[in-house]
């Protein structure tokens, strides 16, 4: 019956369903990725010819950036364009400092 089965699967993944009683980071639901990933099924026919399978990567890593960026509270626009204008001359070592958990506005980074 399709009952014990969701049953079954349940309790073999037991740890992992219980997992945000002991974190309290973890989210109960996953409402909140499919809040975020809601703005690209609304334009997929907008989007359906991206021009190539590379084309079709390339958008979805720009979604990613963007919406990573709208999650951690930065403006995406803003931190696109501040990251772009500084990643040639950042060194390496530090690249995790544009990343937008870390970032911090070139007038802001100057006063540090």
């Amino acid at each position: 019956h399709d009952l014990t089965k969701a049953c079954f699967y349940m309790l073999k993944r037991w740890d992992a369903f219980t997992l945000f009683l002991d974190d309290g980071r973890i989210c109960l639901t996953n409402n909140a990725a499919e809040r975020a990933l809601r703005c690209i099924p609304l334009g997929r026919k907008a989007w359906l010819f991206c021009g190539s399978d590379r084309g079709g990567q390339r958008a979805a890593v720009i979604y990613t950036l963007i919406q990573t960026a709208k999650l951690n509270d930065v403006d995406p626009q803003a931190w696109l364009a501040d990251v772009l204008a500084r990643i040639a001359d950042h060194p390496v070592t530090t690249l995790d400092q544009l990343l937008p958990w870390n970032w911090a506005p070139r007038s802001e980074a100057i006063a540090a």
